[in-house]
């Protein structure tokens, strides 16, 4: 059996598909190349698989060593520079995953667009609907990281609460240096803060400021204990400020100090 390849047609369908999974790489791995890079990179792609198509090989594995091997490292390689090590798995894997993802995508598509000249116009909205979904991802994995379900207990009560880690607070406490986590009022009220008398010992108050607000004071108690359930972390009594109206948020009722939660490296 015989095929008819039209050389310049497969290179055009090839770097535009290269290019594509270049961008998407590149999105996905926070690189910082240039389009200039990744365009060369596509070229090369696409010249080094014509090449392998054209020149004849006894072994079909010899091909299949070739393209998966050789191409997609030069790609990978010379279109986003990437690092050998572990950068350059993480890169590979993820080169394959793009192309799941795209040829996926492409091959949805396919069934409701069957007109061959428009291939680049459904692989270009192959390419933006990819992205959107991964850029959804990106989101969804931000969000878990940087939000959190805490269980708080002080005498005899205990609240859940939803808890927003955020690395903007680093209040500490100014007699103990320990950090300084803050919760609603709300939250603050279930737990039977305002039943503490005025000039209790289990109150004290630190200085705290903001950005476009004055300096203050913010009431500050210590519970028993906190408790994440995502993570099954406990923290023994933790400090906690009550805000007034600087937490307008409706969608979490505690900032947490990061510090009480990463152990003092505030990465999330």
């Amino acid at each position: 059996m015989q095929y008819e390849l039209y050389i310049d047609v497969f290179f055009l369908v090839n770097f535009m598909m290269d290019y594509i999974l270049l961008m998407l790489l590149r999105k996905m791995l926070a690189c910082t190349a240039t389009h200039a890079r990744v365009i060369i990179g596509a070229a090369a792609g696409a010249v080094l698989t014509c090449v392998i198509i054209v020149v004849p090989f006894p072994w079909a594995f010899v091909k299949l060593l070739l393209f998966h091997g050789v191409v997609n490292v030069i790609m990978l390689k010379v279109g986003l520079c990437v690092e050998w090590g572990r950068p350059f798995v993480k890169a590979f894997l993820f080169l394959y995953v793009g192309s799941f993802l795209l040829g996926g995508i492409i091959g949805f598509l396919h069934q409701y667009i069957r007109t061959g000249s428009l291939f680049f116009a459904l692989a270009l909205l192959g390419y933006c609907l990819t992205s959107g979904i991964w850029s959804l991802i990106e989101a969804l994995i931000q969000y878990n990281r940087t939000h959190c379900v805490a269980v708080l207990f002080w005498k005899e009560r205990s609240c859940q609460v939803k808890t927003l880690i955020d690395t903007g607070n680093r209040l500490r406490d100014d007699k103990t240096g320990k950090p300084v986590s803050i919760i609603r009022p709300d939250v603050a009220r279930r737990l039977g803060f305002f039943e503490i008398p005025e000039n209790s010992k289990e109150l004290h108050y630190i200085h705290f400021h903001s950005i476009g607000k004055s300096e203050g004071k913010l009431p500050v108690f210590e519970i028993d204990k906190m408790c994440f359930t995502k993570d099954k972390v406990e923290i023994l009594r933790p400090l906690l400020a009550v805000c007034g109206d600087e937490m307008d948020s409706d969608s979490y009722g505690m900032i947490l100090n990061p510090d009480i939660y990463f152990g003092g490296n505030g990465k999330i």
